[in-house]
């Protein structure tokens, strides 16, 4: 915790208009000489910031490595996502001729990236959740010429199956009749990258259309001055259990994911996982989820209105919502059933310790 708030110190000397976190991962650290030591023949790497492990320590650990990217820190400077689609830093090079106007004080962004391309010499084997994220790796500068595939995220299909609609709502307190839309994020409506501020004017609209349709929003609570949109909506808070998610899933009809930027999108998996058609954005890491039209609907990018007609297609026929619901839940246990996805690891495990031998 120490290291954490001491690492978030650095950030707030950069004055950014993207709101997402921002990591120097710049204090000294230790933990790669005992990764070094330890007796393994292979280091896999997650998420490794809040000042686990410093831009220099990644650089000198000494054994194959594989590195599964949750995010862009790994090619962007200290931004843990560029800052929207328009930002092409990540792709050019950070240097001062590209930083945004809008941008003042300490550039966090560039010290960082130059600190990446100075210390990580050795290319490891990246592993992205989906082919947006791949993409992103495959035209940055940093990292264009690292070895890279595409693996989803596993998802445990039998804890993520779908429960009886009626008992799920009567747990939560839900409405027993009405149409339900499912909408969650850390934070909920106050991340901007999660897209609330899209979905808020294409509730509006169904409020005229589908007047019965009422709204669930979980990982936050209900605000003190709660959005009017013409429709009701209840708030069930912060959720911390596979068993709780899944029933909270299986009580919706629809689960939307307006997300602006999603390296894969857990929420979409999971929903799907219970049966539930889930309408997003035809963007970023979504449409490895999503298949339109057969498991959902994906709208186009980023238009409220499109995505209410999305929503709508989904609800206004009863006998096709349970084919897309069936359809997703066969597919979430086809591509993210964990043993698939380990024998897929099992592979890049073997490469990586080729390519590092040879």
């Amino acid at each position: 915790m120490a290291r954490n708030a001491l690492g978030s110190l650095l950030p707030a000397l950069q004055h950014t208009a993207n709101p997402v976190l921002h990591s120097p991962a710049w204090l000294p650290c230790r933990l790669d000489r005992e990764l070094n030591a330890f007796d393994a023949d292979l280091l896999h790497l997650h998420w490794v910031q809040g000042e686990m492990l410093s831009i220099e320590a990644i650089g000198r650990l000494h054994k194959p490595l594989v590195w599964t990217l949750h995010d862009g820190w790994a090619f962007c400077g200290s931004e843990h996502y560029p800052d929207g689609a328009e930002d092409r830093r990540y792709q050019q090079g950070y240097h001062r001729g590209n930083r945004p106007p809008n941008h003042h004080g300490l550039d966090l962004d560039r010290w960082c990236w130059q600190r990446k391309r100075r210390h990580w010499k050795r290319p490891m084997q990246l592993v992205c959740p989906s082919r947006w994220l791949a993409s992103c790796v495959e035209r940055s500068a940093l990292l264009r010429d690292w070895p890279v595939r595409v693996i989803p995220h596993p998802l445990p299909t039998d804890l993520y199956r779908p429960w009886p609609q009626a008992l799920a709502r009567q747990l939560f307190a839900l409405p027993a009749e009405a149409p339900l839309l499912l909408f969650g994020a850390i934070g909920g409506s106050r991340d901007p990258r999660k897209g609330w501020d899209l979905l808020a004017p294409a509730l509006q609209q169904l409020a005229h259309t589908q007047p019965s349709l009422q709204v669930v929003v979980f990982g936050q609570s209900e605000p003190a001055d709660p959005p009017r949109l013409g429709l009701p909506i209840h708030y069930v808070g912060a959720l911390h259990d596979n068993q709780a998610l899944a029933l909270l899933y299986s009580s919706a009809d629809v689960m939307v994911v307006p997300s602006r930027m999603e390296a894969l999108g857990q929420t979409a998996s999971e929903a799907q996982a219970c049966g539930v058609p889930v309408v997003a954005f035809n963007a970023t890491g979504l449409p490895d989820v999503v298949e339109h039209l057969r498991t959902g609907y994906l709208a186009a990018p980023f238009d409220p209105t499109d995505l209410a007609a999305g929503i709508r297609w989904v609800l206004e026929d009863d006998e096709r919502r349970s084919k897309l619901g069936a359809m997703a839940r066969s597919r979430a246990a086809q591509l993210w059933q964990p043993a698939g996805i380990a024998r897929q690891y099992l592979e890049v495990y073997e490469q990586a310790r080729d390519a590092w031998n040879g």
